[in-house]
């Protein structure tokens, strides 16, 4: 099959049957061990050897670079931080939004000076095992690991815009143009 489409379609392809199916329910993935992590990553190698006709134990690393495809921690933090931006500026479309505090709404913490920052509060939790893998606790975490450009992105569109170009960077330091 991967002779009879044009490039453009393959990729198109792809996008639609795998790369959706590795994003779908990803934030229920977020602090998963590596090894189902690296699960999901092999399927991404996988299509994009496809793509690109590589062999089975050729190096996919350029490959996703040419494609633009994070890998799947990226992919997954990516999820999270825009979920989570969506969530503080469309209040009133996210239930989620109840759970995301930033630290300046905290009345108790403002002689901090993380107050001037758009930081949130981590929530805290009791077992390290569930707990620190629920939504408000990653999402946070994810949110405040990106810097201070990254977050305070004026719109959703320059946010999504700047986070995927952040994250590219992060994947993918050997290959920045």
């Amino acid at each position: 099959m991967r002779h009879c489409l044009p490039h453009p379609a393959l990729v198109s392809l792809l996008r639609a049957l795998v790369i959706s199916k590795v994003d779908y329910c990803s934030y229920v993935l977020a602090g998963s061990p590596a090894v189902l992590l690296n699960r999901l990553q092999s399927v991404l190698n996988a299509a994009s050897r496809l793509v690109f006709s590589a062999r089975k134990f050729d190096h996919t690393t350029s490959l996703l670079c040419m494609l633009h495809w994070l890998k799947v921690p990226e992919r997954i933090k990516f999820r999270l931080c825009v979920l989570t931006h969506r969530c503080l500026h469309d209040m009133a479309s996210c239930y989620l939004a109840e759970t995301i505090h930033p630290v300046s709404s905290c009345a108790s913490q403002h002689h901090l000076s993380s107050t001037a920052t758009s930081e949130l509060i981590v929530p805290s939790t009791r077992r390290s095992t569930t707990g620190d893998r629920a939504f408000p606790v990653v999402a946070v975490r994810a949110c405040n690991s990106l810097p201070p450009f990254v977050r305070d992105a004026p719109s959703q569109v320059a946010f999504r815009s700047e986070l995927k170009t952040f994250l590219f960077r992060l994947s993918f330091p050997a290959h920045d143009n």
